[in-house]
């Protein structure tokens, strides 16, 4: 199979990470008769300094063509770097919005994973972090609060804010159609979390996942309150497979399960469109301060690579040679230094890559 992607190193880390995951990628496509065809464009901070502005017309061309795009990391010191004193949607994240939009990413995917090795990192009692957790939240990224209607007015002397949460059927469909098609590749079962006690808004979400729900009869389906959620993810985060909720109750879970791994080093993520096609990234930011020290954490980047051969390619086997490999390497012992603990082995990102590339098989 050839595998046509389009890679965005982006900022700071990006660089450092993108070619690690590249590195294990080209192992794990030797390993199983695949070859990859990469194409990098520039976006960010890195396109501001060559073109003038965050994205380029031609590099959103050049990402539509590809079957997936693999992507480092945006920005840098907010407070020092001379792209944050350009106007907002000239800055480097005006570009990571506007390859969302160009490319109609609706669907952000987030796992939370806690591996057994670094189950010591973990915030939470160790009779909870003692059983490990391996969940994802689908969280919708087009719709809802934040691109609803707003604005600002004064009325009688008082000034008032309103911001409009909509959604019609059509939005709430193809984002439990991803969350079920995805649960079928995991342990098959979605909770669906709304406000179904007080909005309309989620009265219509909840209604439309359980007209979804009836075309996966393998798949069980639960419903909770976000604010239940939100307290279950701390008392007992194993319970969950699929959480599936809107933009922003996504947003705010989404961030809550990523500290409760007690790494965002280790956190991967995907925005898919109603397509195969989606846009890979880690987590994390791009660390502007250890850029070009080879001392960042490449595993997030890779896991990501991995994400993308599962949902993009439906290469499930080679997806889960690459998470097998980070198991095993950190069972082993290595760390980079975002993770190190007493008795293990500290090494650079480079020699991450190394590790994770000679253990695909």
């Amino acid at each position: 199979m050839e595998l046509n992607i389009t890679c965005i190193p982006g900022d700071g880390i990006g660089p450092e990470i993108v070619r690690e995951a590249k590195k294990v990628l080209d192992k794990a496509a030797e390993c199983y008769g695949h070859q990859i065809k990469y194409t990098d464009i520039l976006m960010g901070g890195a396109s501001i300094d060559v073109h003038g502005v965050p994205l380029t017309e031609e590099a959103i061309e050049t990402a539509k063509a590809a079957d997936a795009v693999l992507m480092g990391s945006i920005g840098g010191d907010t407070t020092t770097s001379p792209w944050y004193k350009l106007p907002p949607d000239l800055r480097p994240e005006a570009g990571l919005l506007a390859i969302r939009k160009a490319l109609n990413l609706f669907a952000n995917l987030r796992p939370a994973v806690l591996y057994e090795e670094l189950a010591e990192a973990c915030p939470l009692k160790p009779e909870i972090s003692g059983k490990g957790f391996d969940l994802l939240i689908m969280r919708e990224l087009t719709g809802g609060l934040y691109f609803g209607e707003r604005r600002t007015v004064e009325e009688n002397g008082v000034r008032k804010a309103v911001d409009t949460l909509t959604y019609d059927e059509k939005e709430i469909r193809r984002i439990a159609v991803k969350g079920f098609d995805i649960a079928r590749k995991r342990r098959k079962k979605v909770t669906s979390v709304d406000k179904a006690n007080v909005l309309d808004s989620s009265r219509l979400w909840r209604s439309v996942v359980e007209e979804v729900a009836k075309d996966y009869p393998e798949v069980a389906l639960e419903h909770m309150l976000v604010d239940n959620c939100a307290m279950q993810l701390v008392k007992d985060p194993a319970q969950f497979d699929v959480i599936l909720t809107e933009n922003m109750f996504g947003d705010i879970l989404s961030d809550e399960a990523s500290m409760v791994t007690g790494s965002i080093g280790m956190l991967a993520s995907a925005s898919l469109n109603d397509t195969k096609f989606g846009l890979y990234e880690p987590s994390h930011g791009s660390a502007p301060d250890i850029a070009g020290k080879d001392i960042a954490n490449p595993i997030a980047t890779v896991l990501s690579a991995a994400m993308m051969l599962r949902y993009s390619f439906d290469l499930d086997k080679e997806a889960d040679a690459i998470e097998a490999a980070v198991k095993e390497v950190l069972k082993e012992g290595y760390r980079t230094g975002d993770i190190m603990s007493a008795g293990c082995e500290q090494v650079s990102c480079s020699r991450m890559g190394d590790l994770l590339a000679e253990r695909i098989r």
